[in-house]
């Protein structure tokens, strides 16, 4: 059974200010199954988004988990802005987290590759 959206994005903000760094919420999606993306923002002006991973990134066990995928990496924060407004007309109740970290290591879980 997958968490509910509201309660991996409050997990997730806990882990980013117990290490120290700063989270937001930019918007607040659907409570219970809101696409959760999140823009990591970096000290150069930089940032990466993270997007939820496409179900066929999904491995055997994994139908519960919410996996991310990194959709624009270390780009102008105008692309990433760009990427998310289109992304909302497609669907309004999503999420978007705002990450003021340089490392997140394990905090975002990411579809393993091929």
């Amino acid at each position: 059974m997958r968490l509910r959206a509201d309660i991996f994005v409050s997990a997730l903000l806990r882990r980013v200010f117990a290490s120290g760094d700063f989270a937001a919420v930019e918007k607040k999606g659907a409570e219970e199954a809101g696409a959760i993306f999140i823009r990591q923002h970096f000290r150069d002006g930089l940032e990466t988004l993270y997007a939820p991973a496409p179900q066929t990134a999904f491995g055997e066990g994994e139908a519960g988990d919410r996996l991310f995928e990194i959709r624009l990496s270390r780009s102008e924060p105008e692309a990433v802005r760009a990427m998310l407004e289109r992304e909302r007309r497609f669907d309004p109740d999503l999420w978007i987290v705002e990450l003021e970290a340089e490392e997140l290591g394990d905090m975002i879980p990411l579809a393993r590759d091929g």
